[in-house]
Formats: structure tokens, C-alpha cells, sequence
């Protein structure tokens, strides 16, 4: 049991190593110019756009907000800190000691906290 639980810790540790290495800090990425802005893939924001219209309403003005929200949640955070984000919003819904261990991790959490930042101000913004 023990070794199964220094198993699991190792494979948590090495996944948000992962996660944090390919994620570029948000100083560097915003040294990067307006690139930053423009650097979702259409099909990242179109997924969002899609989730947003299921859970707001399927309306013009719904496909509207959304739209904006996502393009101001661009604007603030790059791409490769969105993408580990959701990683980390997707790996938190893990049941057992792998999401414990994840949902408690300083840096999912600080990853997660700022996504949800830069979603309440694309809230403000757009709705």
C-alpha cells in the first residue's frame, strides 16, 4: 500500500512538472507582443464558446458574450497557461488520491486561481 502511494505521488509530481514546464510564465509570455493576444487555436475557442452557449443560453446574444468572453480571457492569460488551466480544472475532478494529491498541490491550485481570475473579469466585461 505504501508503495502504491509513492507511486501515485510520483506520477502527480511528474504530470504538474510537466504542466509547469511547458507553461511559460505570464512575464515572458506577455514580453512576446501582441502574438500573446491571437495565440488560441480557433478550435480552443471555439470549444469554449460551445461550453459557454450550453450553460448561458443558445442566443445571438449569448454566442455574443461568449465570444467576448473568451477573447478577453486571451487577452489576459496566454495560451499555454490556459491549456495547463484546464488540465489542472480537468485533473481536480480526478476521484481517489491522485485528485486529492492534485486538488492539493500549491501549483495546480495558483494555476487554477488565475484562470478563475481572468474568467471573473471576462465575466465583468462581457455579461
Amino acid at each position: 500500500m505504501l508503495n502504491s502511494r509513492l507511486s501515485n505521488n510520483g506520477v502527480v509530481k511528474t504530470v504538474l512538472a510537466a504542466i509547469f514546464a511547458l507553461a511559460p510564465l505570464p512575464q515572458v509570455a506577455a514580453a512576446a507582443g501582441d502574438k500573446s493576444v491571437n495565440d488560441y487555436p480557433t478550435e480552443a475557442r471555439a470549444d469554449y464558446v460551445y461550453v459557454c452557449m450550453k450553460t448561458n443560453g443558445e442566443s445571438r446574444d449569448s454566442l455574443k458574450r461568449c465570444s467576448c468572453s473568451i477573447d478577453v480571457i486571451a487577452s489576459l492569460l496566454p495560451y499555454e497557461r490556459y491549456e495547463a488551466a484546464e488540465t489542472v480544472s480537468s485533473m481536480n475532478q480526478a476521484l481517489g488520491q491522485i485528485g486529492t494529491m492534485f486538488r492539493n498541490s500549491p501549483q495546480a491550485q495558483a494555476t487554477s486561481q488565475e484562470l478563475r481570475r481572468a474568467q471573473a473579469e471576462a465575466e465583468v466585461r462581457c455579461f
